[in-house]
């Protein structure tokens, strides 16, 4: 059971651990971390009501009055960061550095989001009609679930909750049931962070604990005025047509088979770290992570020669030690999946390197794998599977036209990626006919966004955009208005219409 004493900062006290029937294990070494009170359809619909409450008082609340509340819980998460990551890394298994990162990030989203309250910009425009004047403005939209994944267990919703908050909108948070640890953790430091403002009206957020059912429950909701869900393809498929059957509002934030193209002018070195992180990082659990790599043949066995040997000495093991660069799988599913994955590749004549269970005498309840490298032959052309671990399939190409096509091949549309130092192919990468991609780098790896560029992708990655210059749009409603100060009634278009008497 997870250290009650350690985690007292974070909320995580003995009763809420040890009261319900949702158990929830570490990756690490599968130990029982608590057992939680997952919630059921009368209490989720309870804080539906709530938070539909709350949103009627926080809209009324001046956004950057909104924006002091977020201010105030990216101070909690500085004075947090160390615990929260650690909290990270033994509930989702990441190595500690990635663990601080996520924290940084929601740090970072929450800085964006301070700066944003003072800019909710409308426009004013031009009217065709003399005497009168057109007006667009931005409104609060209502409360706003968002559906989290394992693998970034507290900065997705960040994401999502720093920018929502600004825009004047509640909150309804169903984390992935194998991290409600960290959701909970996350609620508690905002209401922290709340202490103090009378403005902040109760049921302002709220952290759904349970199963797919509750992801279910929101999307069917007419109350819940926008559904941000991060997962699977397959999640997607699941929620996006319930909530498209009432007409209300979804971000989709899915899945991606991403690859890296190297050309023959690419600085190798350069490529080779960025390729090896996104093959591995978070062991290899990262929607952005590299899933296929386009080598040009001239380049080839040269690069194919280093990636073997740095996959060989990469550090598996607990990702507490210092020195670990890939963690455990979540679970036995991933660990069969990849397993599956593999075993399809070999009867197709590839050469493997790697993939094989490791730890297991030290770790039995844990999935703990060497990354592997799949080298297909020429008679296998692509890879039309994400699948979710540290497996990256390699391919030879010899045209660009060619690699970007075969990049552009597959279902997914997340992120992309091109090594070259030619500018030519850069900017072809990056055309119009080039990646088609919602992310597209040129000399930087599928992996690692910022908060100030926006993050999603297209086709079966669900087209979201969270983060960025204008995400604050999706979480908000337009209003255009006419403003007529004249004293007659021109009607747009040159239209005339003139009844008698």
């Amino acid at each position: 059971m997870l250290s009650n004493a350690r985690f007292l900062p974070l909320g995580l006290d003995a009763p809420r651990l040890r009261e319900g029937a949702l158990a929830v294990h570490s990756p690490i070494d599968g130990s029982l971390l608590a057992r939680l009170a997952p919630q059921d359809g009368a209490t989720t619909d309870a804080a539906i009501a709530r938070s539909v409450a709350a949103f009627e008082a926080w809209r009324r609340v001046p956004a950057p009055r909104r924006g002091e509340l977020v201010r105030r819980f990216a101070q909690a998460l500085r004075e947090h960061k160390a615990l929260l990551a650690e909290l990270v890394t033994l509930e989702c298994g990441k190595i500690r550095s990635e663990g601080e990162g996520e924290v940084q990030e929601m740090i970072d989203i929450c800085d964006f989001a301070v700066g944003l309250s003072r800019q909710l910009h409308g426009l004013t425009i031009a009217s065709e009609r003399p005497g009168h004047a057109l007006r667009e403005s931005w409104h609060p939209l209502g409360p706003v679930a968002i559906v989290t994944a394992f693998n970034f267990p507290v900065a997705v919703w960040a994401w999502n909750a720093a920018i929502a908050l600004v825009c004047g909108d509640s909150l309804l948070w169903k984390p992935s049931e194998r991290t409600p640890l960290c959701a909970l953790a996350c609620q508690r430091l905002l209401e922290q962070a709340a202490a103090g403002m009378e403005e902040v009206p109760r049921g302002l957020s709220a952290v759904i604990v349970g199963g797919a059912e509750r992801a279910v429950q929101l999307a069917d909701d007419r109350r819940v005025a926008l559904l941000s869900a991060t997962g699977s393809c397959a999640m997607g498929r699941a929620l996006a047509p319930r909530v498209a059957q009432r007409l209300g509002r979804s971000l989709l934030e899915l899945g991606g088979n991403n690859a890296v193209i190297v050309a023959p002018s690419a600085d190798l070195e350069l490529a080779l770290r960025a390729i090896v992180f996104g093959a591995v990082g978070t062991a290899g659990q990262r929607c952005t992570g590299t899933r296929r790599l386009f080598v040009h043949a001239a380049v080839r066995e040269q690069l194919l020669e280093r990636l073997r040997a740095v996959f060989a000495g990469l550090v598996v093991g607990d990702p507490r030690a210092a020195d670990t660069l890939v963690g455990p799988l979540i679970g036995g599913e991933a660990f069969t999946r990849m397993q599956a994955a593999l075993a399809a590749a070999r009867a197709a004549g590839a050469r493997i390197d790697g993939g094989e269970r490791v730890l297991a005498e030290r770790f039995p309840a844990a999935w703990y794998v060497r990354p592997a490298l799949v080298e297909h032959p020429p008679s296998v052309t692509n890879s039309m599977e994400e699948v979710f671990a540290p497996l990256l399939n390699c391919f030879e190409y010899a045209e660009l036209e060619d690699a970007i096509a075969r990049q552009n091949a597959v279902p997914q549309g997340l992120s992309s990626a091109i090594f070259t130092t030619d500018l030519r192919e850069a900017e072809r990468f990056l055309s119009t006919t080039g990646s088609d991609c919602g992310i597209a780098n040129v000399n930087a790896g599928t992996s690692g966004a910022e908060i100030g560029g926006a993050f999603g992708g297209e086709k079966d990655s669900g087209g979201g955009r969270e983060a960025g210059a204008d995400a604050w749009r999706a979480y908000m409603r337009r209003m255009t208005a006419t403003i007529n100060y004249s004293d007659a009634l021109p009607l747009a278009q040159g239209v005339r219409f003139e009844p008698a008497g």
